[in-house]
């Protein structure tokens, strides 16, 4: 069975950056189950499992613009520490979401300069070309509760509480 819309995808994937530095892997743990055609997955990668099948072993390499875009510099901001809640605990490279006009956002830490806060809401991954080493493990037909929720529920269709 070919991978089209509405078909529940299980993968296995290594990704490395330009330097083959692991960047991320599904090795050793469940493979990633998405839906496709629902942009839950970064768009290139879903292009290049459109048409695949169970077992197909495929290498894919993908811009930044097929994958979490160009790093953009209006997305870095200093923020006073005193609108943290805990301004002592704050350390480099801690995560908060946010709420934005755009929907919830991760902001980084990327630096602490006297009393203000740097942050960044870039992707981790924006502005990099990402290498994917991928195996399909399973593919089937999304079940009518996973079409109405619009994304996939694990193996063989079963919710996860």
């Amino acid at each position: 069975m070919k991978i089209t819309d509405e078909s529940v995808v299980s993968f296995h994937f290594t990704l490395k950056d330009d330097g083959g530095k692991v960047l991320d892997s599904s090795t050793g743990s469940d493979p990633l189950t998405y839906l496709h055609g629902t942009g839950s997955i970064v768009p290139g990668l879903e292009e290049a499992l459109n048409d695949k099948s169970t077992g197909d072993k495929f290498n894919v390499s993908l811009p930044p613009e097929k994958a979490y875009g160009q790093r953009d510099e209006r997305l870095v901001q200093r923020i006073p520490k005193e609108q943290f809640p805990d301004p002592a605990s704050l350390k480099v490279g801690m995560q908060f979401q946010v709420s934005s006009p755009g929907g919830p956002m991760i902001l980084t830490v990327s630096g602490l300069e006297g009393n203000e806060v740097v942050v960044d809401a870039n992707p981790e991954l924006a502005g990099m070309t990402l290498h994917f080493d991928i195996e399909v493990t399973e593919v089937r037909n999304a079940t009518e509760e996973e079409l109405s929720h619009g994304h996939a529920h694990g193996p063989g269709g079963h919710h996860h509480g």
